[in-house]
């Protein structure tokens, strides 16, 4: 039996419940001059949820990532994160509040080591004062100690543990991905936004991002959103998935509905199905 509930009569009912809603955004449009980058878009991720938003090159997608993140304001709509509505807040403030995401173009900070890398982004949970840390007290150095700890245990889930001396930019492509992903992992996110996490992988690279992606679903209970051209990718393990084209929504539904649906085909091919010519 479901451990869900439902209110019925003034009672609660066990066996039903509304799935929690991790992040939503309604009616969010978004221009840029007389380019309408996003229009009237739409999406839920239900809570430990692993979905996927793709289309052609253009369509929005980082647009709607930043939207979301705070990176833009968007000109009509709402975006709630755990129910709370996030618009007009700094991306900084986002982060606090539990949404982290990485970026198409990897930015990492080259010159750090790539423990610090990782220490740096738990610092977005840290409550220390600053004179505290100036004063090096016993609860910033408890702290400072924790950080450190929970730093190493990330890298050894992404195996950069023994290269967490060397600095950041020296780091071959793939691994500058994942130390990427598990920096976003250091803020202790609830929704984890992740941008072409499969870009400039070759295919080993890409199968282990696979589980890794699974793993960090499933071992740190975060709800993830992911942007991804690899077809063969986001088709083997996103639940759900949302398709944009020229900033609008053309589709959504399970990789199979999404596959077969003519509008999807015809974004991608620039044409439509011969059953819909004739």
């Amino acid at each position: 039996m479901s451990t869900a509930s439902r209110q019925q009569g003034g009672f609660v009912e066990q066996g039903f419940r509304e799935m929690s809603v991790a992040l939503a955004a309604r009616g969010v449009s978004k221009s840029f001059g007389g380019l309408k980058a996003v229009q009237d878009f739409t999406l839920e991720l239900p809570t430990g949820s692993l979905r996927g938003l793709i289309g052609p090159n253009g369509a929005g997608k980082t647009t709607v990532f930043n939207l979301l993140t705070g990176v833009y304001q968007p000109d009509v709509g709402v975006v709630e994160l755990g129910g709370q509505s996030i618009l007009g807040l700094r991306p900084s403030k986002i982060a606090s509040l539990g949404m982290a995401r990485t970026f198409q173009n990897i930015r990492l900070f080259g010159e750090l080591s790539v423990l610090d890398n990782v220490k740096l982004a738990c610092h977005v949970r840290a409550e220390q004062s600053m004179l505290g840390a100036i004063l090096r007290t016993a609860f910033s150095r408890n702290e400072e100690a924790a950080i450190e700890a929970k730093a190493r245990r990330l890298l050894q889930l992404f195996d950069l543990d023994d290269r967490r001396d060397e600095a950041g930019r020296n780091l071959p492509y793939g691994d500058q991905r994942r130390l990427e992903i598990a920096r976003a992992l250091a803020t202790n996110p609830k929704v984890l936004l992740l941008d072409e996490p499969a870009a400039g992988m070759n295919p080993q690279e890409k199968l282990a991002l696979r589980a890794l992606i699974r793993r960090v679903r499933d071992e740190f209970g975060v709800t993830i959103l992911l942007i991804e051209h690899d077809m063969g990718l986001v088709m083997d393990i996103c639940e759900h998935i949302t398709v944009l084209d020229h900033g609008a929504v053309i589709s959504r539904g399970t990789p199979q509905q999404v596959q077969e649906d003519p509008k999807v085909i015809e974004a991608y091919l620039g044409v439509a199905e011969e059953s819909e010519k004739q």
